[in-house]
């Protein structure tokens, strides 16, 4: 004989708060993740200097302006 519970609203009182889902909403999340993402993952001793996203994208493109080189037109083949 089992003494796994079968009766759900036993399961369900004695589940942790944090795990109770009857609030989701479906989809919520669907079409930002269908825009994709690029998740870069920092070391620590970098990331105890960028605090958010916000903090990184400023330095990546304060470091692209000032490191940019001046793009060459392309030449005619003639």
């Amino acid at each position: 004989m089992s003494t796994k519970k079968t009766n759900s609203k036993a399961a369900l009182e004695e589940m942790r708060p944090e795990y109770d889902l009857r609030g989701g909403v479906r989809g919520k999340f669907f079409a930002e993740y269908q825009k994709g993402t690029n998740v870069v993952l920092l070391d620590p001793d970098v990331a105890r200097e960028f605090r958010n996203s916000e903090a990184v994208n400023k330095a990546l493109r304060e470091f692209l302006a000032e490191h940019r080189t001046a793009k060459v037109p392309k030449r005619r083949a003639g």
